[in-house]
């Protein structure tokens, strides 16, 4: 046998940048060759077969020795070339467990004994992550707690890495994942990189419908407030689309989408949001005849988004034979600087209605000239919402609202003249000359838990108001109005009209069933003018009486129950009761409108009705009998409670 000089062979491992989605996991390269003599016969060596007298494996403990022996295909008594070395020691590296894997030869008389020479991984103590913002530690840990206290192999390193990945896609972090190799320290600890999608910026870029930027009116501002995203976070699908529908839902803008380009740093992002500005201006004329107003012409006009800050102007103005009327407001939406969202309304009016006070009962009664009393109001307001939570982009629970409002309140008839008292001589204003100063402030508190605020099925929805006057002109009114409503509202399965409610595993609003009750209540504390006095009965109070024919009242009880399920996919049914009483207090308003029409005061009705879904909410069909005998079919937009 041809003598062969010693040689030995060693490797220089490398691995390449993961990509976004996987790790590669380190790869043994072309082997440094060294102690070859230089000499005429080396390339001729590396491809010439030699005889292995014996294999020896050099370091790490028992069972990664016998996975090295069961990995290579060199054995003793069979020859090799240089090259089947070489892929041998690839092959090793593919194990994952060793961080340094080496052939070293020795002559023998017998043939070449082959030594390999290899360094196990450490055990792996701990992983640590680095540039992450939104990835815990515990989820770290939980995606390699199995590979903990054993000896680090690379292929089931990757596993863990796919977890943290898998992590980052289920949470909503689209752009996240880890990044370049993993860097193995001797102590057992192990530090990976992740680039977790960060946002470098966010600009706002308005385009025409084709397409094409152009200038836009709306102040960037406006849009970018209704962004929970904000620079330095991390881009999440979920809080984007949120996003979204916030900006949409301003109701002022055609057409918005997002676009991420890159940024400066190649681990963040530019969020790019581009708005389409729709038509921000509407008027709806109008006209005809009624018996109250004869012959008039109506027109409504909005005006939204002035000054490109959201503020909206708006009107309704109607002009008749007998009066003039008209109802202008100005709303700021979000008060701007605010961080809580505080929004505010300015309104002034002329106002004309016929009052539920007024009529109804069982006797008519009536002017002195034969005509029926108008309450005319006119005045202003200024009131003020917010949500009394520091989360804005977030339900809040609790919604607390306050304002200041006038009103000039004169009683007439058709023809405009001031009527002090009715045909009985009872009084028709608190001031006893048919005209009152109001002014109040009214104070309200909401907390509203409801899975939904057209149709709830479930939650419950607590509303709490005061209106304190302040005594000023001639009537001097000195008096607080308190009221509160609670509602709450319990999923049932009574019947199985439609397929989702057949199923008992269906997901919640598949069935939107149930037992729906409420109970108001409310009292007038000092003065009361009779105009501002409770109204019982009516499509929104017990159904079955006609408006305010039930009673009107200083102080009141009144609940109801329905029983609310679905026919098919836009058409639902309810069974209602509905009770109310004036506790007595009728006779405490001043003129009594209640006795001198012979208004029960104290009454129930119950009936069958239907809800049509619309844009709009649940238009509303009731039919209702009263505990007098006596029906009625009443209608109305959105559901009772």
């Amino acid at each position: 046998m041809k003598k062969i000089s010693a040689y030995s062979i060693g490797i220089v491992a490398t691995a390449s940048i993961l990509s976004f989605a996987n790790l590669t996991i380190v790869q043994a390269q072309t082997p440094a060759v060294q102690n070859i003599p230089q000499n005429p016969r080396q390339t001729e060596l590396s491809e010439t077969k030699v005889l292995v007298s014996e294999v020896v494996i050099v370091g790490g403990k028992d069972n990664l020795k016998e996975i090295v022996a069961n990995t290579i295909q060199t054995q003793p008594g069979k020859t090799i070339t240089r090259a089947q070395l070489q892929e041998d020691i690839n092959a090793i590296f593919a194990t994952g467990y060793f961080t340094d894997v080496r052939a070293v030869p020795e002559e023998t008389t017998q043939g070449i004994k082959i030594n390999f020479v290899v360094e196990p991984n450490p055990v792996l103590r701990a992983v640590n992550i680095q540039n992450n913002q939104a990835l815990p530690q515990e989820i770290v840990n939980q995606s390699f707690q199995e590979q903990y206290g054993n000896i680090l192999n690379l292929k089931q390193f990757q596993a863990g890495v796919e977890k943290i990945n898998k992590w980052y896609q289920d949470n909503g972090y689209v752009l996240a994942q880890v990044i370049d190799t993993p860097k193995i320290n001797p102590d057992g600890t192990v530090t990976l990189q992740v680039a977790e999608g960060v946002i470098e910026d966010i600009q706002v870029q308005f385009v025409s419908p084709d397409g094409e930027e152009v200038k836009g009116k709306t102040r960037k501002y406006i849009i970018t407030r209704e962004m929970q995203l904000k620079p330095g976070e991390i881009f999440r699908r979920e809080v984007a689309q949120k996003d979204l529908q916030r900006v949409y839902g301003l109701r002022i803008f055609q057409d918005i989408n997002l676009k991420l380009n890159p940024a400066q740093n190649p681990r963040k992002v530019v969020l790019v949001v581009n708005v389409t500005e729709g038509r921000n201006f509407s008027v709806s004329p109008g006209g005809g005849y009624s018996s109250k107003s004869g012959l008039f012409a109506n027109t409504s006009f909005q005006l939204g988004n002035l000054n490109g800050r959201n503020q909206k102007l708006g009107a309704d103005i109607e002009f008749s034979q007998r009066d003039f009327a008209f109802d202008v407001n100005y709303t700021d939406p979000w008060i701007a600087g605010d961080p809580y969202r505080t929004s505010y309304t300015v309104n002034g009016f002329r106002k004309r209605t016929f009052s539920q006070i007024f009529d109804g009962g069982e006797t008519e009664v009536e002017l002195a000239n034969g005509d029926r009393p108008r309450v005319f109001k006119t005045g202003g307001n200024i009131s003020f919402r917010r949500n009394l939570s520091k989360k804005v982009f977030e339900k809040s629970e609790w919604v607390a609202s306050a304002g200041l409002k006038y009103q000039r309140v004169a009683i007439r008839d058709s023809d405009g003249d001031i009527n002090a008292t009715d045909a009985l001589g009872n009084d028709l204003s608190f001031s006893g000359d048919g005209t009152d100063d109001l002014l109040t402030v009214p104070l309200r508190l909401v907390r509203d838990k409801r899975n939904s605020s057209l149709s709830p099925t479930k939650g419950s929805v607590l509303s709490l108001s005061t209106e304190q006057s302040i005594p000023i002109g001639d009537a001097s009114i000195l008096s607080n109005k308190l009221s509160g409503s609670y509602s709450f509202y319990l999923p049932t399965r009574l019947t199985k009209l439609t397929k989702g409610c057949r199923k008992s595993n269906s997901k919640s609003g598949e069935c939107p069933q149930a037992f729906a009750f409420n109970l108001q209540g409310g009292t007038v504390i000092g003065d009361l003018p009779p105009y501002e006095a409770f109204s019982l009965g009516g499509a929104n109070s017990v159904r079955g009486f006609g408006e305010g024919e039930l009673g009107t009242a200083r102080s009141f009880l009144q609940a109801s129950a329905e029983y609310r399920f679905p026919v098919f996919s836009l058409l639902s049914g309810a069974l209602f009761f509905d009770a109310a009483t004036d506790l007595g207090t009728a006779d405490s308003v001043t003129g009594n409108p209640a006795g001198a029409r012979n208004k029960p005061g104290n009454g129930f009705g119950y009936g069958l009705g239907v809800r049509v879904k619309s844009p709009l909410g649940p238009i509303r069909l009731d039919y209702g009998y009263n505990n007098d005998g006596e029906s009625r079919v009443q209608f109305g937009i959105g559901e009772r409670f």
